[in-house]
């Protein structure tokens, strides 16, 4: 039976350091009585893309390896709310839960008041996804009106899963290609070409 504890903690610069967030998750986890843990510990700021200490915490995760994850506070995690939403929904599919120690906040089966926390939170997000597929529909309507060609160049096709996936993410068009090292111009492309396809369902 899995007992790994994943404790993850984030400061905003490199400046900054993560000592306080681990001492008090570690006192946490000790009156709980986790006492195998494993420490993931990044040091980026909120909206950036890399975060190779959360990749690996999500490896874990997804190999089955972790029976929960611990954090300060929600936003020590998720990039962005629609991120932390999918971020969620994963660990709730791998029935694991999620503790922001700092907020009262536990996804566990046997909390209740989690339970309800974690639909809430889900629930804002896909508003705000519905809200950015409004926006981006309505832009590329107005494009098309203008004659703009939206098709997606061939040689983009071998990344186009990479690009959706991100995008499904919660990463925006720049940040996308950053993390991809590509132009924007041609993940602007790709998720053009992803709307219109919805659009001609």
């Amino acid at each position: 039976m899995k007992e790994l504890t994943a404790v993850y903690v984030r400061v905003s610069t490199t400046d900054q350091k993560t000592a306080s967030q681990e001492l008090e998750l570690r006192r946490y986890c000790a009156q709980r009585g986790w006492t195998t843990l494993k420490l993931y510990a990044d040091r980026i700021t909120g909206a950036s893309c890399s975060r190779p200490q959360l990749d690996d915490m999500m490896k874990d995760v997804r190999a089955g390896n972790v029976a929960r994850v611990v954090c300060y506070k929600l936003d020590r995690l998720g990039r962005s709310l629609t991120h932390l939403a999918l971020m969620l929904d994963e660990l709730h599919r791998l029935k694991v839960p999620l503790i922001a120690s700092s907020q009262g906040i536990d996804t566990s089966d046997d909390n209740p008041a989690g339970r309800f926390q974690l639909g809430v939170l889900m629930a804002v997000a896909e508003f705000e996804r519905g809200i950015i597929r409004e926006r981006v529909n309505a832009g590329i309507a107005a494009a098309k009106e203008r004659g703009v060609h939206l098709g997606r160049p061939r040689t983009l096709n071998q990344r186009a899963p990479e690009i959706k996936r991100l995008s499904a993410e919660g990463f925006g068009t720049r940040a996308i290609a950053r993390q991809l090292k590509m132009p924007v111009s041609s993940v602007h492309a790709v998720l053009k070409e992803k709307e219109v396809a919805y659009d001609s369902v």
